[in-house]
């Protein structure tokens, strides 16, 4: 099991066991989908990249519950997020 899924940090940063799950899935369906990592990646599987993108604050879910980067983008300014459940345009 991944260390940091172990310890109450990661429960509390995403606001509970439940929004955890759902972050987790969402961003691995995008992965496994084609999406580019917001984490340096290398010798890191899927599970543990999106891991470290939570620990790193690099994603979160909004308040209806999407998937959203604080990362910025070459069509986004630094303030703006991305719904990462959506295909880019």
């Amino acid at each position: 099991m991944i260390e940091e899924l172990k310890e109450e940090e990661i429960v509390n940063k995403v606001g509970g066991r439940f929004k955890l799950s759902t972050l987790i899935q969402k961003r691995m369906i995008a992965l496994n989908q084609g999406a580019r990592t917001l984490v340096d990646a290398r010798g890191l599987d899927r599970m543990s990249t999106v891991i470290q993108e939570i620990m790193q604050d690099k994603i979160y879910l909004d308040m209806s519950g999407r998937m959203r980067t604080t990362e910025p983008t070459d069509e986004l300014g630094e303030s703006e997020t991305v719904d990462l459940t959506q295909p880019a345009e």
